[in-house]
């Protein structure tokens, strides 16, 4: 068992780890143990911030901050390090306790992106900034390749759209909140008076407020 998932780490991360402990606590979730992956993600998700800076950095040269703190904001989402892990058939591998395997926590972005971002702060630990920031590269270089022109908030174009309109600004209320505390869901409303409303959900109020944006400003082009 241990042979299969040192074998599976090397062939995904290009690193065999020496301390399989290691990669195993940045595998668990807190409903398995204490001995889980939430000091490691803290450390993974300023690793990959960091990675994907100096990335967009050398991407684009002449581009301003604002833009590549868009780009920044579109790579780093909880939703793009859940499709990683996915892709790299984390899933399986992922250690849950009874009530969050029943709650469905295994297809949760929330943690399948931890996941994600705890593997790579157990890999900076062990092997270094390099050793992260090929894995990183490697597994966001289509994305960033698709991002040929800087992508745009969806609350900031809303914002925008008011403005130029001379409306109020948008409106956002929770309309509600869901599920067990590991896989949170919440349902938020948007609207601008005398224009319309739409509703999105998602796993934060932040990932919520975006879809209900997007929703409102489908509506209005």
């Amino acid at each position: 068992m241990e042979g299969g998932l040192a074998d599976w780490l090397e062939e995904m991360l290009g690193h065999r780890p020496a301390d399989l402990a290691l990669f195993e606590r940045a595998l668990t979730h807190a409903s398995h143990g204490e001995d889980n992956y939430e000091r490691l993600e803290f450390l993974g998700d300023r690793v990959l911030g960091l990675v994907i800076a100096e990335w967009l950095i050398e991407t684009w040269p002449n581009e301003p901050e604002g833009k590549l703190s868009h780009r920044l904001n579109a790579l780093v989402a909880r939703e793009v390090c859940a499709d990683v892990a996915r892709e790299l058939d984390v899933i399986p591998r992922i250690r849950l306790g009874r009530q969050a395997i029943d709650d469905g926590a295994f297809q949760s972005d929330n943690v399948l992106g931890d996941v994600i971002e705890a593997l790579i702060g157990a890999l900076y630990l062990e092997a270094g900034l390099e050793a992260a920031a090929r894995f990183i590269r490697k597994c966001w270089a289509e994305r960033i390749d698709r991002l040929s022109a800087p992508p745009r908030h969806p609350k900031a174009l809303l914002q925008e759209w008011t403005a130029a309109k001379k409306r109020r600004p948008p409106e956002y209320r929770i309309v509600e909140t869901s599920g067990p505390d590991h896989a949170r869901r919440f349902t938020v409303s948007v609207s601008v008076k005398g224009v319309g409303e739409a509703t999105g959900t998602g796993s934060s109020k932040q990932e919520a407020e975006t879809a209900a944006a997007e929703a409102l400003l489908e509506t209005l082009t």
